[in-house]
């Protein structure tokens, strides 16, 4: 295996980004009965590798666009195989006093990237789904013990009934949290313009209609179009009601370590809670999420437990299980750790301003392609584009055609979307290997696949 990795690692994924392989095939090769004897473990492996590279999307490779996902560093790659030697449970400082001491670190390093209070209490997810819920849940103890309602204690039935403004600009999570913490009915959605930010003016409209316990869910960093909300005026209006401000900020967040965009996120650390994730722009391996909040006390009540067998930290030490709903959970600050040390502060700015000035330039070589629409601001790492069809074809028949082609070719991967309406193709710029050579590649790519299915058209 660890010759395997590093000619994966160094392999550029020319030939292909997209798998090779579909289910059928996949299934045809992976699926038998168990064995009732065992198979020799280098023999398991081998079988692993044949059967399932072909279906790998190779998001790791510099061309790789889709979604927004970023690769893995190499240091990163090796902190989790470290951290899967370790074996070490990330719960307790019981059950990994280097755990718990990294995960002290990290979050301080965290803290001042981010430009947030010294006092923010920070917890390693999974990913943002779960910061989200994390954050939330925070938000729900704490709009409800305002209340002098114990939401822990108590449960929901009786509860002061909070209202949930949630920009449409959030992401399926955010909704998906709520629901789970029993709010879904309490949820609005405010309106946004055509960039995907909040309307401050749908924003007080909801405030006049509705009255009770405050949360107010913004987004920084749109996964369309990378639009932040207007982060400032929100917790204005929210402080003002006694709120409490939630960001989504799955990649966004990241910003704020990039002096070319820091100001795309102005208001940041006004809010009282964030979500991001470390498997997106910090290009660490999935699964890693971070929830951030400014109410420690909050945090800790939504999220504590405690048992006779668990053995609790003492002396200022922390119990990492305190910040998130795991239990059973690998020590994932160890990876933030090396992949923090081996950038620096410096080496994050480059990441994100990189990214984003590479953005800008292909989102202008595309708008000089005929037939190529810009659907967005580009304000940070997201590029989002439509094509005019021929007549006669309609732009999401046209679009099909094009990511067909693109995806077929050897050089970019790309996700499609629905945008206000049109079918759109959306370009994420996140990962740490590309350069502007592989802007290049890329725009020739889409441009390629547009032409392509262009002339199919014609015939």
């Amino acid at each position: 295996m660890s010759d395997y990795s590093a000619t994966y690692l160094l392999d550029a994924r020319t030939d292909r980004t997209g798998p090779v392989a579909e289910r059928d095939s996949l299934r045809l090769g992976f699926e038998r009965r168990l064995p009732d004897a065992g198979v020799a473990a280098a023999s398991v492996l081998d079988e692993l590798v044949t059967l399932g590279e072909p279906g790998l999307l190779h998001s790791g490779a510099p061309t790789f666009l889709g979604f927004v996902m970023g690769g893995a560093y190499p240091v990163a790659v090796a902190t989790e195989w470290l951290t899967s030697l370790w074996d070490q449970c990330g719960a307790l400082y019981a059950t990994s006093p280097t755990a718990s001491v990294v995960e002290e670190v990290v979050a301080q390093w965290l803290i001042e990237l981010f430009g947030l209070a010294s006092d923010t209490s920070v917890g390693v997810t999974t990913g943002c789904a779960m910061a989200n819920l994390t954050g939330l849940a925070a938000a729900r103890h704490s709009v409800l013990a305002d209340r002098g309602w114990d939401v822990e204690r108590r449960g929901l039935f009786g509860a002061p009934e909070p209202r949930i403004l949630v920009s449409a600009g959030c992401h399926a999570t955010v909704f998906r949290a709520i629901r789970l913490l029993g709010m879904a009915g309490q949820i609005r959605v405010v309106d946004t313009d055509n960039q995907g930010r909040m309307s401050l003016h749908a924003l007080d409209r909801e405030l006049v209609a509705s009255s009770g316990p405050l949360i107010v869910c913004g987004q920084v960093g749109n996964v369309d179009t990378g639009a932040v909300d207007p982060v400032d005026a929100i917790c204005d209006a929210a402080r003002a009601r006694e709120g409490w401000v939630h960001l989504d900020a799955a990649f966004g967040m990241w910003a704020a370590a990039g002096p070319s965009v820091r100001h795309q996120v102005a208001g940041l650390a006004r809010a009282d809670s964030w979500a991001t994730d470390a498997h997106k722009w910090l290009n660490v391996p999935y699964d890693c999420g971070i929830v951030l909040c400014a109410r420690p006390d909050a945090h800790r009540a939504a999220m504590r437990t405690s048992a006779e067998y668990l053995t609790p930290a003492t002396g200022g030490s922390r119990d990492p299980v305190d910040f998130t709903p795991d239990m059973s959970r690998r020590a994932r600050s160890l990876v933030l750790w090396a992949t923090l040390r081996h950038l620096g502060a410096a080496g994050v700015a480059d990441l994100i301003d990189r990214s984003c000035a590479f953005a800008r330039a292909m989102a202008a070589d595309l708008a000089r392609v005929d037939g190529i629409e810009i659907l967005n601001d580009v304000v940070l790492n997201q590029v989002l584009l439509t094509f005019r069809a021929r007549e006669g074809v309609s732009e999401s028949e046209h679009l099909e055609r094009v990511v067909d082609a693109l995806h077929r070719g050897e050089t970019a991967w790309a996700s499609p979307t629905r945008w206000r309406g049109r079918a759109a193709l959306r370009l994420s710029v996140c990962n740490w290997q590309t350069t502007a050579e592989d802007v290049e590649r890329a725009v020739a790519a889409v441009t390629a696949a547009h032409l392509l299915s262009d002339v199919r058209q014609t015939v």
